[in-house]
């Protein structure tokens, strides 16, 4: 264990200044509202379980995990299942299992199993030919759209552009031919358009295929601006003095303040310096694993990569959103906002990170 912080020691510097940012916040999260009145020690919790997850996956033997990997993969599938079937509804989404009295958020657990899935994969494929490297993505393809479907229905759109994040990154490391690159991007150029065509002169045939929600969806997306939650944030960014105004007190009203807005709550408590010191801190993350990286294997890089393209846009989406430059969508940020699911598994990634950047491979 003391090897593990001794090598990673400014990774967890700075890991240890967002989970204390995040639970100051929590500590003024009542003052928003009643039903955050536990929130503290809760995530304390999370935090205490997550560091134990992260010294455990940081033991495991990474082969057996691999080798598990479509079981796992399938459990999780099960799991999607299961949640629209008897999931807790809340704010009008079914992305909650209630296990002995613990919110589990299946969606959160794919991103690890998914990524599993396609590295195993890439592993049992020989990309020597053409035909063997168009069957590859197939299979991820059909790999990926698969939980994409089951948490559209749900909905959770930000987990579908994690999975999406990881298959772009898992392909581009396949390093396959030039030719399916090309088609694929044409391939989305000419879905996008099309879909565009289609909402705009067919919206009934899109509606009839997609469901009622695109609608609310894509309207959330083109006035996003707009809204009492955003303006609220920005008013609180816009006001905050350098160092808040600390504890026991809050500048302004946000609903969601302790998860999709905890870094406006943040910058209004604690001021701006608790913002750059944010953003400071992934950056460090950031470049710490990827420049450990640089020197492993290709199934090593294929899972830190992944995970890191899912720890970046996460980081980038929300902090924009709060900024409102983005559209708002339910993207937590790691390490930082209230969740067990998504603390958990934020963990679990980064143990089996450090796992790898000891070992340099599966």
């Amino acid at each position: 264990m003391n090897s593990l912080f001794k090598e990673n020691f400014i990774l967890f510097i700075f890991l240890l200044i967002l989970n204390t940012i995040s639970l100051f916040n929590m500590y003024n999260a009542p003052l928003i509202s009643a039903n955050f009145i536990n929130h503290f020690s809760k995530q304390l919790i999370w935090f205490i379980i997550g560091y134990i997850l992260l010294f455990i996956t940081y033991k495991i033997n990474l082969k057996n995990l691999l080798k598990h990997a479509f079981t796992l993969y399938s459990i999780s599938i099960i799991l999607l299942v299961v949640v629209l079937l008897v999931g807790r509804d809340i704010n009008g989404a079914k992305c909650w299992l209630n296990i002995f009295g613990l919110s589990i958020q299946p969606s959160e657990i794919v991103k690890i199993t998914l990524i599993l899935c396609l590295i195993k994969i890439y592993q049992n494929s020989k990309l020597t030919t053409y035909k063997k490297q168009f069957i590859f993505i197939i299979k991820c393809l059909i790999i990926t759209i698969i939980p994409s479907i089951l948490v559209y229905l749900e909905p959770d759109t930000g987990s579908i552009i994690n999975y999406l994040l990881i298959l772009i990154i898992i392909l581009i490391l396949a390093n396959l031919k030039k030719i399916y690159y090309i088609i694929t991007t044409i391939l989305i150029f000419i879905s996008i358009i099309t879909f565009l065509i289609m909402i705009t002169f067919y919206e009934d045939i899109v509606i009839s295929i997609f469901g009622d929600s695109i609608i609310y969806r894509l309207e959330r997306i083109f006035n996003f601006q707009s809204g009492y939650q955003i303006e609220n944030a920005l008013i609180t960014i816009g006001a905050s003095s350098f160092y808040g105004v600390g504890l026991n007190d809050i500048l302004l009203y946000i609903p969601e303040a302790p998860t999709d807005f905890i870094f406006a709550f943040s910058c209004g408590n604690y001021g701006i310096i608790s913002g750059i010191l944010i953003i400071i801190s992934y950056l460090v993350i950031n470049i710490f694993i990827l420049i450990k990286s640089r020197n492993l294997n290709i199934l090593a890089k294929m899972f830190i990569y992944a995970y890191l393209s899912i720890l970046i846009f996460t980081q980038i989406y929300n902090i924009g959103m709060n900024l409102g430059l983005l559209p708002i969508m339910g993207i937590p940020l790691p390490f930082l906002s209230y969740g067990g699911s998504s603390t958990i598994i934020n963990y679990i990634y980064l143990g089996l990170t450090l796992n790898l950047l000891h070992k340099k491979k599966f």
